[in-house]
């Protein structure tokens, strides 16, 4: 794995980020984690305090798009922090349709977007398969 930019930033944010009743905590790192043990992986991140916080990751395989999946901790409310995970809606599946289809929402293209409002293994499960999926189509070169 290859960590660009900011990741100082990614380390403050856990380290402020107390664990709430909802677990999102917990769930964004189990996304994290697994990217991170991804061959070939890319990660930047992006802070925007009273936004989101954005770990991204991009395939060093990728020619056509800058990342593969975007997972967004929205922190429009700090103390009820929640993810959204999204992909291009062209490099996933949603076999189970529990994603929100966001017509330009990843960097002004077509989005399948998965929101995680607290700990749920069988909805991170899925997501990760997504991720998955994804991952692969970048590391062919999407």
């Amino acid at each position: 794995m290859e960590v660009k930019e900011k990741i100082g930033e990614l380390a403050e944010l856990l380290e402020n980020w107390k664990e709430p009743a909802t677990r999102t905590r917990k769930a964004f790192l189990y996304l994290k984690n697994y990217l991170e043990h991804l061959p070939g992986i890319i990660l930047s991140f992006k802070a925007r305090p009273g936004v989101s916080y954005s770990l991204r990751a991009a395939h060093e395989n990728q020619k056509k798009r800058a990342l593969f999946v975007m997972v967004d901790v929205i922190d429009d409310d700090p103390s009820n922090r929640w993810l959204s995970v999204c992909f291009y809606g062209d490099m996933i599946t949603d076999p189970e349709e529990k994603g929100d289809f966001v017509p330009g929402g990843l960097l002004g293209e077509d989005a399948c977007c998965f929101d995680i409002e607290k700990w749920d293994e069988g909805f991170l499960v899925y997501v990760k398969k997504r991720i998955s999926e994804a991952y692969r189509n970048a590391e062919a070169g999407e």
